[in-house]
């Protein structure tokens, strides 16, 4: 099953793909290594064909919500320290960085896909300035942080 994590805020998060480093980025793009084709592509919640957000989870607070697939941001208890899991992780830090800055509090959300409504295994309230390291984000299946500046 494909795991994804989520976030929510109550300012607009940014959308888009972060992390690739192509050497040739026309068509087809061209990359040196597999380090560099790895990235988090975050999308927001809004459905084009119906016009109108959605939300990832039932869990959510906010209105503005992301989801990206998390393939090289395991679970803790599958975390391997891989290049793909750490960069992967230092791009979520720093996106989770920026947006608190703006928003003062974000919703920290993984879980497989298809159960981000059934009941969380965790709930945990988490201070920022507590983050001193990437590696401090990965989580639990399910797990469910609210993160204040």
């Amino acid at each position: 099953m494909t795991q994804y994590i989520y976030l929510a805020s109550p300012v607009k998060l940014p959308q888009g793909s972060y992390g690739q480093n192509p050497v040739y980025p026309g068509n087809p793009i061209i990359f040196r290594t597999e380090l560099d084709f790895i990235h988090l592509a975050f999308e927001n919640n809004y459905d084009p064909r119906l016009k109108q957000k959605f939300s990832y989870s039932q869990y959510f607070s906010y209105d503005y919500q992301v989801a990206a697939y998390a393939n090289h941001i395991p679970f803790k208890y599958r975390l391997k320290g891989t290049p793909g899991e750490e960069k992967c992780l230092r791009i979520l830090y720093d996106y989770m960085e920026k947006a608190i800055q703006t928003s003062g509090t974000l919703e920290y959300f993984t879980s497989l896909n298809g159960w981000e409504n059934k009941p969380l295994e965790k709930r945990r309230s988490v201070r920022w300035t507590d983050l001193k390291d990437p590696y401090d984000l990965v989580l639990e299946d399910r797990e469910f942080w609210e993160i204040t500046v």
